[in-house]
């Protein structure tokens, strides 16, 4: 019975990932080769939250549509979640939203630990970003493609949370609580939700990929001394949201894009 419901677990983490992130790590893989194939690393171009078309009010929609679809994946693993028992030594049954630490109950410390973690790794990645730029390991990466709209500032915002929540919702919450069920030891299974993470990252470079495996492990690690997602959904929010909203409103009057 036992391997069987095991089987079963595994299957449905396939399915997960074949929907979500898994899927974006092999397009990632075979985007890097493609990218290495045409020219060095360094003239390749990684442009995230590209326009989706030419008339405004079309691109919106493409965007938003975007990122509600993008959420289907964190609905999937909130059901799987509650539809069984929590992993043995982790914190008290209860909802999915309970067990992952993914509710409001504690805004402030949330809060406060998320702008800690964000300065954390920010500022690192920066400097990570710099040597693999020089380096030729790291594509040129424009954090925003989409044209000066009303909308704009509000539409990279929502981007922002929408990668913060499919993220560290399943990569770190959802497969942590799924390696623990399998019998993993906890080490390993931080190691493979790490490299998960640097491995949909591949299609800006191997900058990216290291600078992401290190935060994917400094994430799953405090989630399992914590057992709350929140405060990782905090610190990734504000990455990104610093990243593509300033990128959008200052980078050409730095001369960037």
């Amino acid at each position: 019975m036992l391997v069987a419901s095991r089987r079963r677990l595994r299957a449905e983490v396939l399915i997960v990932l074949g929907l979500s992130l898994g899927q974006s790590a092999v397009y990632s893989v075979v985007q890097l080769l493609d990218k290495l194939t045409r020219a060095p690393l360094s003239q390749g171009t990684s442009t995230l939250n590209q326009s989706q078309s030419t008339r405004e009010y079309f691109d919106l929609t493409y965007q938003l549509l975007d990122i509600a679809f993008a959420l289907v994946p964190v609905a999937l693993v909130i059901y799987f979640l509650s539809t069984h028992a929590a992993t043995p030594g982790a914190a008290s049954p209860g909802t999915a939203f309970t067990r992952l630490g993914f509710n409001f109950v504690r805004p402030g410390k949330d809060a406060l630990q998320g702008l800690g973690l964000a300065a954390l790794i920010g500022v690192p990645s920066l400097g990570l970003y710099a040597v693999g730029r020089a380096l030729g390991i790291t594509t040129a990466i424009v954090p925003s493609g989409l044209d000066a709209y009303w909308w704009t500032v509000p539409v990279l915002i929502l981007s922002a949370v929408r990668h913060a929540i499919v993220e560290e919702v399943i990569v770190v919450g959802y497969l942590l609580d799924r390696f623990g069920r399998f019998g993993w030891r906890t080490p390993a299974a931080i190691v493979v939700s790490a490299l998960l993470r640097g491995s949909y990252h591949l299609y800006q470079g191997f900058g990216p990929f290291v600078g992401n495996f290190v935060m994917g492990l400094v994430f799953a690690w405090i989630y399992t001394k914590t057992r709350r997602v929140m405060p990782l959904v905090v610190a990734h929010a504000l990455l990104d949201i610093v990243a593509f909203v300033g990128f959008s409103l200052f980078g050409k009057a730095i001369g960037l894009g």
